[in-house]
């Protein structure tokens, strides 16, 4: 039996996000006489309190532990770097705990008790960040624990509210580690207090969903340089400097720099690219002048420019003699005489080919990023984290969500996920109308709010994808049903259409690839646009007609430009 281990940080799976809870492989829960719901102490360059549970199957023999950025902000700890982690023996239920919002601005007025019920089994320590809810993962993971059966009460109710703001742990009544119980008083402070708190992190890894490829690369070339400089001395190269992230709108570009700033103990600047325009000759130059010499003084530092194309067009297309001095001072800036030293730049834009061509070499920007519309299994994940604080009905399945919202971005499946909620909203409202308006929504009423899967797909009849608002999309209500005969040419159809992008591991496995293109001819009248709309039907793809004459134009490139945009909205 050991009383301390060193384990590595990784990131929590989504079900333990922002709820208090880690886990480590069971020989080392072994190893320091841990059972499942115990509370254990993690300290970094600062120590915090979490419950344990076991590790994923995934993760046996690994040495590592599955924190959320909450809990690394907590412990002042990063992805990669090591704890050090100890069992609690004998952790007390804390009398009173005054709770305020972590950030500046922010004004919250509820009752103290919708605090309690959402925090309760929560393992604190004085100055920590905590999120809201969770309180039924804890139990559930507490359930075996004699110690813990008092904590939670029976049949309480235990929704969560305001679980995307952040609260600090203002004051208890120890210093040592508490546990927030059923006779634990908490007081909500409504105005954030000066306490010593870092900012708290809005955006973490865990927010982020089927970008997992791109955060990996991300951090790379960002918290690598920063975090260890020697690395690259020893391999004599200078460390990569810039990273261009392109791609639609909605994709998640300026959400991974947000996280990336969060994640890295860097100084932070952020650049929205028109707000750098001034009104006088040379005031935009100096503008961004003095960005980098921020950046520079409280090096290491992260500058990132969000739409970049607002500010750095190509100088032959520019019209105006600012946008040109602009895209100058900026190339200087990037890469001229002076060093930029520990500053790296970041950038996002929607058009990169709009960008002059000298920012994009290595030395400016070393690395360009596709972040690109997410396939089936993001989007899965993405749903998972826009709905793991939703009060979801059982037979919700996401996966077949995922499945049918083709070409969604993260933008549009948070839209949906939003939708789905007023959906429900709109059916209990009448019995919320019919109350007296000071007084609190009932519980009845509110265990009525839970989301099913009817409502999403009601919510999708509202939501489409927003690459495709521009086109006029038709959702065909044909089926197979509705076309007669052609039996032959179906199952054609449906070798070719459907079979590919229901089964693609099968094809991958075979090594078959499938077909490009379909041409459909015959006579007129003979079905071919009805197949056409019965295999959109089957599919559950997004059908876009275009007829031939609506694609040419009088003017010259604009009927090929028109074919271009058909086919990127595709």
């Amino acid at each position: 039996m050991t009383s301390e281990i060193t384990l590595k940080v990784a990131e929590a799976i989504q079900d333990d996000t922002y709820k208090g809870i880690v886990r480590i492989d069971a020989s080392f829960m072994k190893n320091l006489s841990l059972n499942q719901g115990d509370v254990i102490e993690i300290e970094g360059d600062r120590r915090t309190v979490s419950i344990v549970d076991r590790g994923y199957p995934g993760d046996i023999g690994l040495d590592i532990i599955r924190m959320d950025g909450l809990m690394r902000r907590n412990a002042k700890t990063g992805l990669g770097e090591s704890v050090k982690i100890r069992k609690v023996e004998d952790i007390k239920v804390a009398k009173k705990v005054v709770l305020a919002p972590a950030k500046k601005g922010i004004v919250v007025k509820a009752s103290p008790n919708t605090f309690k019920r959402s925090l309760l089994g929560r393992p604190i320590i004085k100055g920590d960040v905590v999120s809201m809810g969770g309180a039924r993962r804890r139990r559930n993971a507490m359930s075996d624990n004699p110690f813990f059966s008092n904590l939670f009460p029976e049949n309480e109710n235990m929704s969560s509210f305001f679980t995307d703001l952040r609260f600090v742990i203002a004051s208890t009544d120890s210093k040592g580690p508490l546990i927030i119980g059923e006779e634990t008083e908490v007081v909500l402070n409504p105005e954030a207090m000066d306490v010593e708190v870092d900012l708290a992190p809005d955006v973490t890894y865990e927010d982020i969903g089927g970008l997992e490829e791109e955060v990996t690369k991300v951090r790379e070339m960002v918290e690598l340089p920063l975090k260890h400089p020697e690395i690259f001395e020893r391999l004599g190269i200078e460390p990569p400097k810039g990273v261009l992230m392109h791609g639609p709108p909605g994709t998640g570009k300026t959400l991974l720099a947000k996280a990336v700033a969060n994640e890295t103990n860097a100084h932070f600047i952020l650049i929205n690219g028109p707000e750098i325009i001034g009104k006088f000759v040379g005031q935009s130059e100096e503008n961004l002048r003095k960005k980098f010499e921020e950046a520079s003084k409280n090096a290491p530092s992260i500058i990132f420019i969000d739409e970049i194309d607002a500010i750095a067009t190509k100088r032959e297309e520019a019209h105006g003699e600012v946008e040109k001095r602009v895209v100058a001072q900026l190339l200087g800036l990037m890469d001229g005489l002076q060093s930029r030293g520990k500053t790296i730049v970041i950038a996002a834009s929607n058009i990169p080919n709009a960008l002059d061509p000298a920012l994009r070499r290595p030395g400016r920007f070393d690395r360009e990023l596709e972040i690109g519309v997410p396939g089936k299994e993001g989007r899965d994940k993405i749903l998972k984290i826009h709905t793991r604080n939703m009060p979801l009905d059982k037979n919700v399945d996401l996966d077949h969500l995922a499945e049918i919202t083709h070409g969604f971005v993260g933008a549009d499946i948070s839209a949906l996920a939003k939708e789905a909620a007023m959906v429900v909203l709109r059916r209990v409202f009448p019995d919320i109308q019919s109350k007296d308006e000071t007084e609190p929504i009932p519980n009845e009423i509110l265990e009525k709010l839970i989301v099913t899967q009817n409502d999403f797909l009601e919510a999708l009849k509202v939501v489409r994808p927003s690459a495709l608002r521009e086109v006029l999309i038709e959702k065909p209500n044909v089926k197979w049903s509705d076309v007669g005969g052609l039996k032959e040419v179906r199952q054609e159809l449906t070798e070719a259409v459907e079979w590919p992008l229901k089964h693609p591991e099968a094809f991958k496995t075979m090594g078959v690839k499938p077909p490009k293109g379909i041409l459909l001819y015959g006579p007129p009248g003979t079905g071919k646009t009805l197949l056409a709309k019965a295999i959109a039907t089957e599919t559950k793809t997004n059908f876009i007609a275009v007829k031939g004459p609506e694609l040419l134009s009088k003017w010259v490139g604009e009927s090929e430009k028109a074919v271009r945009e058909v086919f990127k909205k595709a």
